[in-house]
């Protein structure tokens, strides 16, 4: 049994955002019911590589273990059976612009005077208050305005994407699942459900370590550093004579002791010139170019092994052909491969993260077709016939 087994999930959001805490939760055991517009779908359907299932690879990996109704939210009839369904579920999720809901009749007060033990996932690019609530957003904006795109490239270069734009959808899905979570176990204390709410930009500034107290503390404006960081040297990316890169991470003077003895310059540390993290700061580029030096006499593979012989905190800088063929990967399982009828194959994708002992999370199925799920949902669950789900779908309500 999987821990969320017996929690039914209504997730009506679009792109990542709010899905991805749906999904997290799908592949934890909760059902998650996937609601979508008749015709059209979300857009995840069409953002990135298409596949012969005529969906894309975003969608049949991000939309893993849900079920798809088609439901139109715009109109009466689709708003009084998305109600019904309210009524039988436990989380709803969404990430419209604030006020959209509340336009379709759906806002929270409508909802939990429906299901007074409702969770209701709410993310949009500011949070559902403040000056610029009515704002549109997407994860590039989140990323920008949560301060991490400002400090990501290198310090003569604009401001670069800080691995991906996405970030911060994948951020505000995570600590949305975890909120749920947290609220549906305030729910089993008192009974009483809440709505969570998060920007987009939030998540993003509160991984920033230092940032804040820095500035408020000493008037510290952390600057583009490339890929060393501030507070400890060498910490960066080192290249390899085999074209390759490595990471080095000397987080104090004694790890810092360890490499310069490896790399033949013991004398540099201890009472030596670099010896302290102070001295190693004052002169960033000459302790760089020391560990350069070194890095670029061996291959990769060759660089990490007598890393890691010496206790040098060290890995490869992994393009994803590399993540692959990695004996790790392959051993801890970070890649599963689903099969899927439309696809005539399996695909492989990110495997469940957390990793739990006893009750562990799994992916059973891709992101389903569209409305791949009308007739068990709305069948079984609300009761609708043969003749009353034709009549809808001719009304275009599914």
């Amino acid at each position: 049994m999987r821990p969320l087994e017996g929690v039914r999930v209504l997730d009506i959001a679009t792109y990542i955002a709010a899905p991805y805490c749906a999904t997290i939760m799908a592949e934890f055991g909760a059902e998650v019911i996937k609601v979508e517009m008749p015709g059209v779908g979300d857009p995840c359907r069409r953002l990135g590589t298409v596949t012969e299932a005529g969906d894309t690879l975003v969608w049949l990996s991000e939309a893993r273990n849900k079920k798809s109704i088609t439901l139109n939210l715009k109109s009466a009839r689709g708003q009084e059976i998305l109600k019904s369904l309210v009524a039988k579920s436990d989380v709803l999720c969404e990430n419209f612009r604030p006020g959209t809901l509340e336009r379709w009749n759906l806002g929270w007060d409508t909802l939990r005077a429906l299901n007074a033990k409702l969770v209701m996932l709410r993310v949009s690019g500011y949070g559902q208050t403040g000056p610029y609530a009515a704002l549109p957003g997407f994860g590039r904006i989140g990323n920008a305005f949560g301060g991490i795109s400002f400090l990501a490239g290198d310090p003569d270069r604009p401001p670069a994407t800080p691995g991906s734009a996405t970030l911060a959808d994948y951020m505000a899905g995570l600590y949305g699942a975890l909120g749920v979570v947290m609220a549906l176990r305030s729910v089993d204390a008192t009974g009483v459900g809440q709505q969570v709410d998060i920007g987009l930009y939030e998540p993003i500034f509160r991984i920033l370590d230092e940032l804040a107290p820095a500035y408020d503390k000493y008037g510290f404006i952390r600057q583009r550093m490339g890929a060393p960081t501030v507070n400890v040297c060498p910490h960066s990316h080192y290249p390899t004579r085999d074209g390759r890169w490595i990471a080095i991470a000397c987080t104090n003077d004694k790890i810092f002791a360890r490499l310069a003895r490896l790399m033949g310059h013991g004398d540099v540390a201890g009472e030596g010139r670099y010896g302290t993290i102070t001295k190693r700061e004052a002169d960033r580029p000459g302790v760089d170019g020391m560990v350069n030096d070194w890095t670029m006499q061996y291959d990769q593979d060759e660089a990490v092994r007598l890393c890691a012989a010496a206790e040098v905190p060290c890995g490869i800088v992994a393009a994803i052909d590399e993540i692959f063929n990695d004996p790790h990967y392959a051993a801890r399982e970070n890649i599963v491969r689903v099969a899927d009828s439309r696809l005539n194959a399996d695909l492989a994708v990110p495997n469940v993260v957390p990793r739990l002992t006893q009750t562990p999370g799994s992916v059973d199925t891709l992101g389903p077709a569209l409305g791949a799920h009308n007739e068990e949902v709305f069948g079984a669950l609300l009761g609708f016939d043969a003749g009353q789900l034709a009549d809808l779908e001719a009304q275009g309500v599914i």
